[in-house]
């Protein structure tokens, strides 16, 4: 597995990321002439991050059995 430095450093990106696509999906809805393809294709992009921040976490917060 890679660095936990770096596994953090990516977790940081993907999560910014995820952050500027909430804005970017909550502007476009403003607008009431909104592309509804680009909000789905937002929104898909939005859940790949999410599956890869959750895999991530995961990897950094390893499940302990009590």
């Amino acid at each position: 597995m890679a660095d936990e430095g770096t596994t953090e450093d990516r977790l940081a990106e993907l999560r910014e990321e995820h952050r500027q696509l909430d804005e970017q999906i909550a502007e476009l809805a403003t607008n009431p002439e909104f592309d509804q393809i680009e909000v789905q294709r937002l929104k898909k992009r939005k859940l790949q991050l999410k599956d890869e921040i959750a895999v991530l976490e995961n990897a950094i917060i390893p499940d302990i059995i009590a």
